[in-house]
């Protein structure tokens, strides 16, 4: 289940960031000075080897879906975590982590995140490259 860590570091200048935390899930949401959410990263199979995933939405902004690359390479020492573009996406399976483990959370924190899901699932399934015909080719111009 996740819970809320108290006493989390401020960073001066960004908005105040709530944090919850689980085995398995991490959620930060950045709340504004209207106490509004302004961003959130919802980090999700967490404790699994190479397959830790986060969704970023950030107002303004958009979303983005990556993986976590753990910085664990087998050699002497560890790097540092870092995110890395992964595009598989399974909104309903998300949902439902995020439900079962948020039974504790503030009831509109949940209502949120869960929107935000499903809102990044539904603008993926919107997105489509335009038919190509033989009027959208530009001949290859050799001077570029």
């Amino acid at each position: 289940m996740l819970r809320e860590i108290r006493n989390v570091r401020q960073v001066p200048g960004e908005h105040k960031r709530r944090w919850f935390t689980s085995d398995t899930m991490d959620l930060i949401v950045w709340i504004d000075e209207s106490n509004h959410p302004a961003q959130l990263q919802l980090c999700y199979d967490k404790g699994r080897r190479r397959a830790e995933r986060a969704l970023t939405w950030k107002r303004g902004v958009g979303y983005t879906h990556t993986a976590v690359d753990d910085g664990e390479t087998g050699g002497r020492y560890k790097s540092t975590p870092i995110l890395v573009v992964d595009g598989s996406f399974n909104a309903a399976r998300v949902v439902d982590l995020f439900k079962n483990g948020s039974v504790h959370l503030p009831s509109d924190i949940v209502r949120f995140v869960t929107s935000k899901i499903q809102e990044f699932q539904n603008g993926m399934a919107h997105m489509s490259l335009p038919s190509l015909t033989s009027n959208t080719i530009a001949p290859f111009d050799q001077s570029i």
